[in-house]
């Protein structure tokens, strides 16, 4: 009787499954068999980020749209905040909903709403300043400003290498809290009269922050062809974890904190005799590529801008650094295109690769970046260096893009371009609180666990 009842309760269950797939049960279906259903039908991988075992989808076949994946995809996972982001071709990740993250047709739906609020300079310029203006109280960031210390810097003795020398620094911002970093200088750069080009170098997210290898590299090199470098740690990392925790860069503090820093890194190094207040760049990748854009936007003083693999209209950046403040309503909505935009007419060069979000921006951002630099004239200030089989990285070939773009904008010497002569410095020798931390100030705030 055993296997007679193991076959009544199979078809109970199967009973049960089919009353669910009728009128009375909302054509209800396991989410995870719709979405095999799809994948099959559209002959499309998916790739999952999220748990569909146990949900189930009411009037799950009529949300397939037989004519498109996409639509098939939104209409079936909208009602569990569940999104997709396209990956190639055939592959889509499915993910749980993100504030930041958009797809590529929501950015072009996007820019063309933007691009019609303009029809000519002065209604761009109109545009441009309100946003702007939303932006810093969006940010709060002149009262994070109005909050400083306003300090001098702590700078150590300079290492001297092949071309360029490094000296850590600290400043602090607020009572009790420092941002600490490096600063690339060219050799011979105390010679009497003479300037440099300034390049400040938010950082991004790559491993090991501003210690990372690519990191000084880039900087080393910049030095070694005649500019002035910094970086600095992002909050929360390297050696601000020692005073707010590792956390603390999961929060909105992070996003104000860090154009702070940058604001006031920015400041000290102005009243330098030898920085050229002409030549003043600003060159980040990923998570420091949309700090650059953010500095660009809320600071005056720069000439030059290189935001690497990570402009983007239906991307906001994923971290809290980049987009835990609201300042996307600005202006009853923008993104990042906006805001680099804003920037015209002085140069700028976006880089962008073929597997990440930055897939599109030669087809997308790059052509509206032309649109609002053609206001002025200055199509020829902008441009994009794609690099279409390449990923997330501060690769050698987004580092030459940026070394092209600074020897043309600000005349830094090519013949100096030698990454091979750079020497990459072990992290304590890099670390402005001493290997221990022991150089830290007596008033600083410190973590504790």
């Amino acid at each position: 009787m055993k296997p007679l009842t193991i076959v009544a309760g199979a078809l109970m269950l199967s009973a049960t499954a089919f009353a669910q797939n009728t009128f009375e049960g909302h054509y209800t279906r396991p989410l995870g068999d719709v979405l095999n259903d799809i994948s099959q039908r559209f002959g499309v991988r998916l790739k999952y980020n999220v748990d569909t075992v146990g949900l189930k989808l009411q009037y799950a076949d009529s949300r397939i749209r037989p004519y498109s994946v996409e639509e098939s995809l939104t209409n079936v996972l909208s009602p569990f905040d569940f999104k997709f982001v396209k990956q190639d071709a055939r592959t889509y990740k499915i993910k749980p909903y993100e504030q930041a993250r958009r797809t590529v047709p929501d950015g072009e739906k996007l820019l063309a709403y933007l691009s019609s609020l303009y029809s000519d300079r002065a209604s761009w310029e109109s545009r441009r300043d309100s946003v702007r203006s939303q932006v810093r109280e969006l940010l709060t960031i002149d009262s994070a400003l109005a909050k400083r210390v306003g300090g001098e810097p702590v700078i150590s003795k300079p290492r001297k290498f092949d071309g360029y020398s490094v000296r850590n620094f600290y400043l602090e911002t607020y009572p009790g809290l420092y941002v600490c970093g490096s600063i690339y200088e060219p050799a011979g750069k105390g010679k009497k009269g003479k300037q440099h080009p300034l390049i400040i170098c938010p950082n991004g997210h790559f491993g090991n922050g501003r210690y990372n290898e690519a990191q000084q590299q880039r900087l080393a090199t910049l030095a070694r062809m005649g500019a002035i470098c910094v970086d600095y740690d992002l909050y929360g990392w390297g050696e601000s974890a020692l005073q707010v925790g590792s956390e603390a860069h999961q929060t909105a503090d992070a996003h104000v904190i860090q154009a702070m820093n940058g604001i006031s890194i920015l400041d000290f190094m102005m009243k330098r005799k030898d920085v050229d207040p002409t030549r003043v760049g600003v060159n980040g990748g990923s998570g420091g590529g949309t700090q650059t854009v953010l500095l660009s936007l809320i600071d005056p003083r720069y000439t030059a801008s290189c935001p690497v693999v990570s402009l983007a209209s239906h991307f906001d950046g994923g971290c809290p650094c980049e987009s835990g403040m609201p300042i996307q309503r600005a202006g009853g909505g923008t993104c990042n295109a906006e805001l680099a935009a804003a920037f015209a007419p002085r140069p700028m060069c976006v880089v962008s690769d073929g597997k990440d979000w930055t897939s599109a921006v030669p087809v997308l951002e790059y052509p509206y970046l032309q649109r609002i630099y053609g206001l002025y004239d200055a199509a020829d200030k902008v441009s994009n260096v794609h690099l279409p089989s390449e990923g997330h990285d501060f690769g050698p070939n987004k580092r030459n893009a940026v070394y092209d773009f600074f020897i043309d904008v600000f005349g830094l010497d090519r013949s100096m371009l030698d990454e091979s002569k750079v020497t990459i410095e072990p992290f304590e020798a890099m670390y402005s609180f001493g290997p221990d931390g022991s150089l830290m100030p007596v008033n600083a705030i410190r973590f504790k666990k």
